[in-house]
């Protein structure tokens, strides 16, 4: 074998075991893996998972979740959000669980929409913003109305989420009786004519 040939197997070879953790949540094509309302809120366009409506009021917070439970990852997404009228906000859910007999999903949330990018919420729980980035840092990352990868990595207690390659919180869990592991949710938010898309979906697990 010729040295271009060994120099380009030994490269594919590299490629290979740097994806060999990484598993793709999302086949571009159906929903198996995931549950929620494929019925009304859900479908799949163009590879991507789509949720809400430019036209019609969203009647209330929905979730598309994973039916697989993970506890030390890093998440990587691409997210976009359309929608100028109500409150326009979407989600995405870690180390979460669906509220049973009920449509909402309780744990934490790396927040999507205009006012909210990049903070971490404790979704149904304590109902508040754990962490929030600093003025104007999100601004800045976001491409709004765009794709925005989105990077979520939950180790131990620590929750860090970064957009476009912009960390934007940094937060620990003080509490250590919550439970450090669960479902992943992706969110379209009630109470606004919004749109958003998820593609890309991929997770690399954690010791």
């Amino acid at each position: 074998m010729n040295a271009p040939l060994v120099a380009a197997a030994c490269l594919a070879f590299a490629t290979l075991a740097s994806h060999a953790g990484i598993e793709s949540l999302f086949d571009g094509h159906s929903f198996k893996g995931w549950d929620g309302d494929t019925n009304k809120t859900w479908r799949i366009e163009y590879g991507a998972l789509v949720g809400g409506s430019l036209t019609d009021t969203v009647p209330r917070n929905e979730f598309l979740a994973t039916t697989e439970r993970y506890t030390n990852f890093v998440l990587r997404l691409k997210v976009r959000l359309l929608g100028t009228e109500g409150f326009v906000n979407s989600g995405i859910q870690i180390r979460s669980e669906r509220v049973p007999n009920h449509h909402e999903m309780i744990g934490y949330q790396a927040d999507v929409g205009k006012g909210w990018w990049g903070a971490l919420y404790d979704e149904s729980r304590r109902n508040k913003i754990l962490a929030k980035p600093e003025e104007g840092v999100a601004e800045r990352a976001v491409k709004e109305g765009e794709w925005n990868h989105y990077e979520m990595r939950a180790e131990g207690r620590r929750v860090v989420l970064t957009i476009n390659g912009v960390q934007t919180i940094d937060y620990t869990e003080p509490d250590e009786s919550l439970a450090q592991f669960g479902r992943i949710g992706l969110q379209i938010h009630g109470g606004g004519k919004g749109l958003v898309a998820f593609k890309d979906i991929n997770l690399e697990r954690l010791p």
